[in-house]
């Protein structure tokens, strides 16, 4: 598949806001316990359909408010155990959420035009270019480290939660909504902790259990054409 210089460019665009909120995060999670963070990334499934209203007065389906305000309850119940305090690293983390509130709302506008599979390889170069100068300002920057398991989280994250979730992501925006991939996106801190009772033996708590299983009810809620099935249901009825 060639890439076209058209392809390049919306490569480009992309990788602005990817880089903005994965940045802004990285700040955040520094600065703030890492529960607190994922609440407060999650806001991003809320902040899609704000972003959307305002720039396009396109205002969401109501299923879809009712299933954020249900995916973000979820997650609130998984993360937040305690008080609950803002700090700057909170600030970080949600303009980083914003950051990619816009990257969903352009992927959903360049998948609807165009096939956004030549745009990967660009994004993702955009994006290191773009990391490399950052990394350039750093003085204690440590360019060689020696330790195997920085190597080792290195090449996964890059591979599997960085490549392959954004390319999938992408291609999958081409059929359903920003705001859909928002809240399947909240299944991030469900999984993991699965992974950790699976792998490292660590115990599921009712936090989980029930947050996850909020967090399941709002994406059928968010793909259940409710309009559809209730005409169906009228028709057979009638």
């Amino acid at each position: 598949m060639k890439t076209k210089l058209s392809d390049i460019k919306t490569g480009a665009i992309l990788a602005v806001p990817l880089f903005l909120g994965i940045h802004l995060q990285t700040l955040g999670i520094k600065a703030t316990h890492a529960s607190q963070c994922a609440f407060i990334a999650g806001m991003t499934v809320v902040i899609v359909p704000l972003l959307k209203l305002l720039l396009y007065r396109k205002a969401a389906a109501s299923k879809i408010w009712i299933a954020s305000v249900i995916a973000l309850s979820g997650l609130f119940i998984i993360s937040i155990n305690g008080q609950f305090k803002i700090s700057t690293g909170d600030l970080y983390t949600l303009a980083g959420a914003f950051g990619f509130a816009v990257y969903l709302i352009v992927v959903e506008k360049q998948a609807a035009i165009k096939n956004l599979v030549p745009t990967i390889i660009p994004m993702f170069a955009t994006c290191t270019v773009l990391t490399f100068g950052l990394a350039l300002t750093d003085e204690a920057a440590n360019w060689v480290p020696t330790a195997n398991t920085f190597w080792i989280g290195v090449i996964y994250c890059a591979l599997f939660s960085t490549a392959y979730m954004y390319s999938i992501s992408n291609i999958a925006q081409k059929y359903i909504s920003a705001e859909r991939v928002a809240v399947i996106y909240l299944f991030e801190p469900v999984f993991g902790a699965l992974a950790a009772y699976f792998i490292l033996s660590e115990n599921l708590s009712w936090r989980l259990l029930l947050g996850g299983g909020m967090i399941f009810l709002a994406t059928i809620i968010s793909e259940v054409n409710f309009k559809g099935s209730f005409k169906k249901k009228h028709r057979l009825v009638g």
